[in-house]
């Protein structure tokens, strides 16, 4: 039976309990994370999907026993070296350390305070033998969590820059993994956290890719890699440090590695980005220009460009103001639009990541088919939203939208359309979606001959013409004549008109797809 992910979050939020006030809340996710990766490897022992080896007196089974004993930290800490020894990930998932007193407290609080961490992963509810992560995310989940409830209390979170599940979605169907033929091709993440981006990535292929990522945090990159193994991918290349100073993968001394696929979502308009850049590690990536030196998000959109095959696509989130900003990050877009690597942009909502509200797009990139004055599909979907606390979040009506009218390059009035670059050229390059897209409610008109006399304006009906032809015969049973012209009056009373619809027949001819694209053309 699977895991019910209310029951790990409760967990979770358990052990959040035992940790307060003896540490950041920024650090909670590094001791639960850990903890949970073990309990994950080692109910595996003995499957045939076993995932990495547990030696003897490292299993969780072994850590249930050092409850209430004085060198309980010291044992932990023991435990998971060993199993980071066994499989080459020393420096990896044994980062933190039980054994602290300035975060567990010393002699009986430590013991008491880590005694419970061990019970609450020691539920029933949390054994993970029966369960697989394969189509659950279960770390990528428990990551979430914790940063959607724990990240804006610190300062020192400020570089943790987690995707929302559901922007991982979009992002991974319209990276073109879906392209992708051979094991030997390869999807590559320069920023990619805790991974599961890069894993979202990987999995809308329909091959086995061979997985890259790089993550500046050394604690991160070992959830990263915690990560790949739960998952299967334990031979994923995650590499430790600054993607823009110092790029750990590299064909040569002075030339970058370069891949098949990229998503990325990096940290958003960081001002330090060039720290550790000199002239020598430069590597190509900035020959159409320097970015602004206080503002980085073009330098990881050209270091994305750098790192992609000629052959390549990807997807990446930056801040809207990419699209709009001027000086160098104009010339720089520009450029980067005169040489046709641009396919598409997507606007998102406001406010869905956690440590910034502002909005931010996917600029969706393809060198596989760049062309001069290519045309740029822009998608507005920056209404399509849910509350979810104090963040905003995708709904998957929103998601198959989306992915949807992309897909199909489908143009809808006030949501998406195939721009001209003539158009673009005529605006001075600015991609600010609303220039090209009017996403404005249109005004609603009141008919006061209707409001005085009585029956619905035709021209109102009409509006749903995909609709009528969609599920034809339901517009005559819906309404009949009435005396004056230009009105129809309503046949069924309100409370049955849901269900007089869910009886009618959809037309044969007239797809589901097309009707939800709402008004407008389709181009295929």
């Amino acid at each position: 039976m699977a895991i019910k992910k209310s029951d790990i979050y409760r967990s979770l939020w358990d052990s959040c309990d035992q940790l307060r006030g003896g540490m950041d809340a920024s650090l909670y996710k590094d001791y639960i994370l850990t903890l949970l990766f073990v309990k994950y490897v080692s109910d595996r022992v003995g499957k045939p999907d076993a995932l990495i080896e547990v030696p003897s007196g490292c299993s969780f089974e072994d850590l249930k026993k050092l409850r209430g004993t004085k060198d309980i930290g010291e044992a932990i800490d023991t435990a998971i070296a060993g199993i980071a020894e066994a499989n080459d990930l020393k420096n990896v998932i044994d980062r933190a350390y039980f054994n602290d007193t300035e975060k567990f407290g010393r002699g009986a609080k430590m013991v008491s305070t880590l005694t419970a961490l061990i019970n609450i992963f020691s539920r029933e509810e949390l054994n993970f033998s029966r369960n697989r992560a394969d189509g659950d995310d279960i770390l990528g989940d428990a990551y979430e969590y914790l940063m959607r409830n724990f990240a804006t209390e610190s300062g020192k979170s400020k570089r943790q820059f987690y995707t929302p599940a559901e922007v991982s979605r979009v992002v991974a169907a319209v990276a073109g993994v879906d392209r992708a033929t051979s094991p030997k091709q390869t999807v590559y993440d320069p920023t990619c956290g805790s991974g599961s981006l890069l894993l979202k990535a990987a999995d809308a292929a329909d091959v086995d890719l061979t997985i890259y990522g790089q993550e500046f945090d050394i604690t991160t990159r070992g959830l990263a890699k915690m990560n790949m193994i739960m998952h299967g991918r334990e031979d994923a290349e995650i590499a430790q440090g600054d993607v823009i100073g110092e790029p750990q993968f590299m064909a040569s001394e002075t030339e970058l590695q370069t891949f098949d696929f990229v998503v990325a979502n990096p940290p958003f308009s960081a001002k330090a980005w060039g720290a550790g850049l000199t002239s020598d590690t430069r590597f190509g990536r900035f020959d159409l220009g320097m970015p602004p030196d206080k503002n980085g998000d073009f330098a990881f959109l050209l270091h994305i460009l750098g790192s992609m095959k000629a052959t390549g696509s990807g997807a990446v989130i930056l801040p809207q103001g990419v699209l709009f900003r001027g000086n160098r990050e104009a010339e720089l877009r520009e450029k980067i639009l005169k040489r046709g690597y641009i396919k598409a942009i997507i606007g998102l909502p406001a406010n869905l990541f956690y440590g910034t509200g502002i909005p931010a797009s996917i600029i969706v990139l393809d060198k596989s088919e760049a062309c001069t004055e290519r045309p740029v599909f822009m998608i507005d979907a920056s209404r399509g939203f849910t509350k979810d606390g104090n963040k905003n979040r995708l709904r998957e009506r929103d998601i198959h939208k989306i992915t949807d009218a992309y897909t199909r390059e489908a143009e809808i009035n006030g949501y998406s359309r195939l721009v001209p670059y003539a158009e673009i050229t005529r605006n001075d390059f600015n991609l600010n979606i609303p220039r090209y897209i009017d996403g404005s409610d249109p005004e609603d008109l009141q008919d006061i001959e209707a409001h005085l006399k009585g029956g619905v304006p035709n021209r109102d009906i009409d509006l749903l013409a995909e609709f009528w032809d969609f599920m034809p015969g339901v517009r005559a049973t819906l309404f009949g004549p009435n005396p004056r012209p230009g009105y129809s009056d309503p046949l069924v009373a309100p409370e049955e008109v849901r269900t007089t619809i869910r009886s009618s027949t959809p037309s044969a001819t007239t797809s589901m797809a097309s009707l939800t694209a709402g008004p407008g053309k389709t181009r295929r």
